[in-house]
């Protein structure tokens, strides 16, 4: 028999769980129109409570496991600001692969600067180790203010979808 699997682009607000359900706490699940949870449609990966933007929801286990196989390395673009001016130095750093806090070697991942604001830039990481963002700056002497994932894959979050916004993707 033939099951319509359905994909569902979500723009995360801060302060949401990425879960399929807590007792305690708001989840991705819960901006979501109740026909998708009761599809079994769940979150593929993580992003941090305090981050923004771009949560892949399907009922898809393949594709799911897919992207969130550490083997697979699927690229996941982040719109950061920082506190200090963002430093060029970073693009080195991060393309050798840096060191974070605990002595985790992360992999090579891309990052420049982002267009007028010097405090801005774009990073594009291969895994996905917890708060990674945050402490690939911290090790590399800055800190992040705001963090957003402007993308997955190939798949770019759509600029036009409101914080807390979905939109079915078409496959």
């Amino acid at each position: 028999y033939y099951k319509a699997v359905r994909h569902v682009m979500l723009n995360k607000p801060s302060g949401v769980l990425t879960a399929a359900r807590d007792k305690k706490q708001k989840t991705v699940m819960d901006l979501l129109p109740p026909m998708y949870a009761a599809m079994g449609a769940m979150p593929a990966g993580r992003l941090d409570k305090d981050t923004e933007g771009f949560v892949l929801i399907t009922d898809d286990g393949e594709l799911a496991h897919n992207m969130l196989a550490p083997s697979r390395h699927v690229p996941k673009t982040y719109y950061a600001r920082l506190e200090k001016p963002y430093d060029p130095a970073c693009e080195a750093l991060f393309a050798e692969g840096i060191t974070i806090d605990g002595g985790e070697v992360c992999l090579p991942a891309e990052c420049c600067a982002d267009g007028d604001d010097p405090h801005a830039c774009t990073l594009t990481l291969h895994e996905g180790k917890f708060h990674q963002v945050k402490r690939m700056f911290e090790a590399a002497g800055n800190r992040v203010v705001y963090l957003k994932r402007i993308s997955i894959g190939g798949l770019a979050l759509d600029p036009n979808l409101p914080l807390g916004g979905c939109l079915e993707l078409m496959h």
